[in-house]
């Protein structure tokens, strides 16, 4: 049996470049490899109201957003699952009876729930659905029986908390759920995409982000806007490579032949840089003004982004048709899910439907129950 992969985005806006690294341009690769069973990618929107009870509107606008912004990148609804978390209301079974293998003080040591929370300054106001959000993102991935999630770095301790689950589960009631494994990005530079502002994350709530839908005017506004190196103040100054956005960027896009391409002395035709090795030794050495280094990223900033635009104005000409694929999508997920807690609720023991041992137990238990008090009676 081949593998089979579950993931997905909360519908919180548009999506950015950290999606792209972090999780789309892998997905594509996923589904474009032929080596796994199924492949479900899904919109939590459902999840996403936890923190945007007084919004939901916000929440069906965002939506269309992420599933226009994942089509244009190249996923294909022909290869793969697409569905919306709320339109299979398995998942919300399966998250309460995980509730019960979950400690609260466990939930609230979880790294990514500090940080989300920290994030959004709840304080002493944390919506109890946002506090368990391990929970509900280890029904979404054992509805499915995944055993491989893709995921950014930050992600990696809500899949050890779906571990946990999956074991205490299968400890307490027998081998039912499947245990899933955690892929990284390839590129280690994709695995925490900085904001443009130098910030550890890329965050929408942070205001720091390229969004895959950016015009090329607003990309190369906020490129050339990029923070850098404070300490390189003039172009001789040597610079950092390492903690500096715009070379983590190009880590994470550029390749050799973009230097070739866009790195040509227009008099001599020479190539200045080969790779981005000589670029980073050219800045931390001094001599190279920020400038420069951020206009070679636009350019290939734009050479990445331009047919996802494209792409993305074609598809938005036929809104439907977008919620179609949804609707499509979800209805081949849920039967997956349905039968999931078909056999977590006969794990359990509350199958009873399908537990005809228990009502003819029950019924001969009652029957001798009913001769006893007769026989007693007279």
């Amino acid at each position: 049996m081949k593998d089979i992969v579950l993931t997905g985005d909360r519908p919180t806006g548009k999506l950015h470049l950290g999606h792209l690294v972090g999780s789309i341009s892998q997905r594509v690769e996923l589904q474009n490899s032929n080596k796994y069973e199924q492949i479900y990618i899904e919109i939590a929107d459902a999840q996403a109201t936890t923190d945007n009870s007084g919004n939901i509107q916000k929440v069906k606008e965002n939506v269309i957003e992420v599933a226009l912004d994942y089509l244009s990148c190249g996923i294909d609804p022909k290869k793969c699952t697409l569905f919306l978390q709320s339109e299979v209301p398995e998942l919300s079974d399966l998250t309460f009876y995980y509730m019960n293998l979950v400690t609260l003080a466990r939930l609230e040591r979880n790294p990514t729930v500090k940080q989300e929370i920290k994030l959004r300054e709840f304080n002493n106001r944390i919506p109890v659905g946002f506090l368990t959000y391990p929970i509900s993102q280890a029904a979404d991935i054992t509805a499915f029986n995944a055993n491989i999630v893709p995921v950014g770095e930050d992600q990696l301790p809500m899949i050890e908390q779906t571990r946990e689950i999956v074991r205490t589960f299968n400890r307490l009631y027998g081998e039912t759920l499947v245990e899933p494994e955690a892929v990284l990005p390839k590129n280690k530079s994709c695995l925490r995409l900085p904001g443009t502002d130098g910030q550890a994350k890329m965050s929408k709530s942070l205001g720091n982000c390229i969004y895959l839908s950016d015009s090329a005017a607003e990309v190369k506004r906020k490129v050339m806007s990029m923070y850098t190196d404070p300490n390189h103040l003039k172009v001789e100054d040597p610079g950092n490579t390492k903690d500096n956005p715009v070379f983590i960027y190009l880590d994470a896009f550029s390749k050799d032949e973009h230097f070739q391409k866009y790195f040509k002395n227009e008099q001599t035709g020479e190539i200045e840089y080969n790779n981005l090795d000589e670029l980073k030794a050219h800045y931390e050495r001094g001599g190279l003004g920020d400038m420069k280094v951020k206009k070679f990223l636009n350019y290939v900033l734009e050479e990445l982004l331009q047919p996802i635009r494209k792409r993305r104005r074609e598809l938005e000409k036929n809104i439907p048709k977008v919620y179609q694929i949804l609707f499509d999508g979800s209805n081949k997920a849920r039967a997956v899910a349905e039968e999931t807690l078909k056999n977590v609720k006969k794990a359990i023991g509350l199958d009873y439907r399908e537990d005809k041992g228990l009502i003819n137990k029950q019924v001969e238990m009652y029957r001798l129950k009913h001769e006893q008090e007769t026989k007693e009676a007279n």
